[in-house]
């Protein structure tokens, strides 16, 4: 019997959240320890990040080592703003003074890139495939 994937998160709601820093790992442990989280493993080529487990096994968040397209990104908690159409939010952001930081990309069903807003806030757009 194969598995359902769950709906798209729906536009405007935050579907996701990453934690990128230089030690994953250390990060990694913290959280299992403070949030009772346990972490999955996710292969990155030749490391590995973290896919954090709620206690009933359902995905609650990532932390990400700081390496490849993650190691410009700051040291913060990058929430992932569902939008219907990604190129168009991220063309508005720029029209109303925001930054683009990293260039739109896929991960997994989807696409997402990185913004600053006017206020030097960061988050990410993210463009589930189904949209």
């Amino acid at each position: 019997m194969s598995e359902q994937m769950p709906p798209p998160p729906a536009p405007g709601t935050i579907g996701w959240a990453d934690l990128t820093v230089p030690d994953a790992t250390a990060l990694r442990d913290f959280y299992q320890a403070v949030a009772g989280w346990t972490p999955m493993a996710l292969g990155m080529g030749d490391y590995e990040d973290f896919v954090m487990q709620a206690p009933d096994g359902s995905p609650v968040a990532g932390v990400c080592h700081a390496r490849g397209a993650n190691a410009a990104l700051p040291p913060v908690w990058l929430v992932y703003i569902t939008v219907p159409d990604l190129d168009a939010a991220t063309r508005r952001c720029v029209e109303l003074g925001g930054q683009l930081l990293a260039e739109p990309r896929s991960a997994g069903p989807g696409s997402y890139c990185v913004i600053r807003d006017p206020a030097g806030a960061v988050a990410a757009l993210y463009q589930p495939a189904a949209m």
